[in-house]
């Protein structure tokens, strides 16, 4: 089944201190507001973080919400169904404050013997259950209740985290599995293979009753953790509140990633000025539709959270913002059906290998980054993904090289791909030296990696490029904030060189406020050409992701111009420019997205977006087959263009916020 492109996540974490739950619920009411916003589906709770059921239950009539005045979930089914509206089932699994209170001895235990999550007199549900317990018994009867009461279009559990656990059922099974209990990295692996184990037993429990349905597991994030489980879902939603806890740049660089498994992805962001629970507030109308859109250009279909007031009466003034921007979303859908990206950059991501999760890693923020203000066109992948179809390979600074990626980068190299590494990226897993000879260089210093916790540049050196990797540039020496690697030449051509400083900044020595000025001594090269390839020795995107040198941005674009002198998209616009190019295969058509929606910091804690700040007279380049027209969508108004050396030149002479450019293939 295809995914739904307007759907709501309606949360429903209530007080068992609140009276008269769902007493204002109006079943016509909340069906026809969601119609009214274009809401095609929307997830409904069975049970809630607070532990309490929403729905007449039979097996647990003790956890029905104390003040709950009518069966609301399934009024709210039966009344989506009449009006051909979805309705996912929410239940939580890690966090139930009522279970966690009646069995302590089912929740995660950490490894000082302590009871994890929120101390007791501290506001909060936030106390995880393990998934080694008794307590997956009670889930499973939880379940197949709900597939034996209630219609079921789909289920989404929320909260299946990866959580070392000491409990007793955890030291039990970790020595069945002869894995020591006292090691932090087989307590690791060990809770891996817990939620490994969960997510595909509960989902072949689900479908023994409910196969049609849609299946997902919220952890908040999604990486490289799901790809050994992925047949356990039938979609991923990508939980990203740009102004809760995962800012702006979390939602594209987990898209880029998941839409690479084989599942379809659902972005979801909210309607909060902040995020859950944050009650009686709206997001910019600009904002909202940035995320929404931005979720279109990227390959996914949309979801906006919002929380259900406890009396149940549905708030029409949020669905007059929702219902803004999907009617946009409804009108676009016809270019978005179906559609899959159009990519030729694989990055590499460091999560794989250092971990990171929702806490993005600098490096894939920095590369990230530098690579959309440049229009470029790429997926996140990691060490098990086919390069197949992709141009160009980036490993950004952290990225190990074991026998098996070795010899999928050489092949790939032979195959006419091409590979951009920086810093530590292509050395072995010991960081000894480099495993990718191609790179042409080779560590002249065999200790520890530089480290990154400097943010007073105390060690700093200096960077000399020349030819064409210094296209734009001043011909002198640049800072390099990170201290660089220390390599030589292994048949490499030097690009640009590494000077050190007079001394490193220490209370023995420094000069001035900040880092020592270069000494102008020459001390090996900082930028390398090799075999189909160049090598940075600094850690170039982690370097962005601290404080953006516009230098750092124009070496690496110049050196994506000697790998890839012909990418899919050029164009003349500002930075803040986001292009995203899909193809729709059943309708030979691709599919530009442009948008132009600048977050800015307007309040301490995060960026918003309040204006839409329209760009003139922008030219546009994209490397396309044969175009027999050029049309804005939905309008399908004409595109003045021209072809020349197989690339569609074109302009748009005004961009309000996002412009879809659909070019239908074929001969004119």
């Amino acid at each position: 089944m295809s995914l739904r492109f307007r759907q709501i996540h309606m949360d429903f974490h209530t007080s068992e201190h609140i009276a008269g739950v769902g007493s204002a619920f109006d079943p016509e009411e909340f069906a026809d507001t969601l119609v009214r916003a274009h809401v095609d589906s929307v997830t409904c709770f069975a049970r809630c973080h607070h532990g309490w059921i929403y729905y007449d239950t039979t097996l647990h009539p003790e956890r029905r919400h104390p003040h709950l005045e009518r069966n609301l979930l399934q009024e709210q089914i039966a009344a989506c169904h009449a009006r051909g509206v979805r309705v996912p089932i929410y239940t939580t699994v890690q966090w139930d404050h009522h279970t966690a209170a009646e069995h302590p001895e089912w929740r995660i235990v950490t490894p000082d013997g302590a009871l994890e999550g929120t101390p007791p007199f501290e506001a909060g549900f936030y106390r995880k259950l393990c998934l080694n317990s008794p307590y997956v018994g009670f889930l499973q009867d939880h379940v197949r209740e709900i597939q034996e009461t209630l219609p079921v279009d789909g289920l989404f559990f929320d909260i299946v985290q990866t959580t070392p656990c000491a409990c007793r059922w955890c030291v039990v099974g970790m020595a069945a599995a002869e894995l020591d209990p006292e090691d932090p990295v087989a307590r690791d692996a060990f809770a891996q293979a817990t939620i490994d184990r969960f997510r595909t037993g509960m989902s072949a429990f689900v479908r023994q009753a409910t196969p049609e349905a849609t299946i997902f597991y919220n952890a908040g994030h999604v990486g490289p953790g799901v790809r050994a489980t992925a047949g356990a879902y039938t979609h991923f939603e990508l939980e990203s509140l740009p102004s809760g806890l995962w800012g702006y740049e979390h939602f594209p660089v987990t898209q880029r990633y998941a839409r690479t498994l084989g599942r379809e992805t659902l972005g979801h962001t909210g309607k909060f000025h902040t995020m859950w629970g944050d009650f009686h507030s709206f997001k910019n109308r600009a904002a909202l539709e940035y995320e929404c859109l931005r979720m279109l250009s990227l390959g996914s279909k949309c979801l906006i959270g919002d929380q259900l007031h406890p009396d149940g009466r549905i708030d029409s003034h949020v669905y007059d913002l929702v219902g803004a921007v999907y009617a946009e979303v409804e009108a676009k859908e016809p270019w978005c059906a179906g559609a899959r990206p159009v990519s030729e950059i694989a990055v590499f991501t460091p999560e794989e290998f250092e971990g990171g999760g929702l806490a993005l890693s600098p490096a894939i923020r920095g590369v990230n980054r530098i690579l959309e203000e440049l229009g470029h066109q790429f997926d996140i992948v990691d060490s098990q993904s086919d390069l197949g179809g992709y141009a160009v390979a980036v490993l950004p600074d952290h990225i190990p090289v074991s026998p098996a990626l070795r010899e999928k980068l050489e092949a790939f190299i032979a195959g006419g791909g091409r590979v951009l590494a920086s810093f530590a990226s292509g050395l072995d897993p010991q960081s000894r030296d480099f495993a990718l000879a191609a790179l042409g260089v080779r560590r002249t210093d065999g200790g520890p990696l530089p480290a990154f916790a400097d943010t007073r540049h105390d060690h700093c050196d200096y960077l000399l490029p020349r030819g064409a990797v210094a296209a734009g540039l001043p011909a002198t020496e640049h800072a390099m904030y990170l201290r660089g690697l220390a390599v030589e030449t292994a048949g490499g051509e030097v690009l640009a060189d590494r000077v050190e400083p007079y001394f490193d900044r220490t209370w023995r020595h420094f000069c001035s406020h900040l880092q020592t000025p270069s000494s102008g001594r020459r001390s090996g090269p900082a930028i390398v050409r090799g075999d189909g390839t160049v090598y940075f020795a600094h850690p170039v995107f982690s370097q962005y992701d601290e404080n953006a040198p516009r230098w750092c941005k124009t070496l690496v674009a110049n050196a994506l111009a000697l790998l890839l002198p012909e990418p899919l998209v050029r164009h003349d616009g500002p930075s803040s420019l986001r292009a995203g190019l899909t193809e729709q295969p059943a309708e030979r058509r691709w599919v530009l997205h442009l948008l132009h929606y600048v977050p800015e910091r307007r309040g301490r804690r995060f960026d918003t977006i309040e204006d839409v700040i329209p760009l003139h007279d922008l030219r546009v380049s994209v490397r396309v087959p044969a175009a027999r027209s050029v049309t804005l969508a939905p309008g399908g108004e004409p595109v003045p263009y021209d072809v020349r050396d197989g690339r569609v030149d074109l302009r748009v002479e005004r961009l309000d916020g996002h412009a879809l450019v659909a070019f239908e293939l074929g001969e004119a």
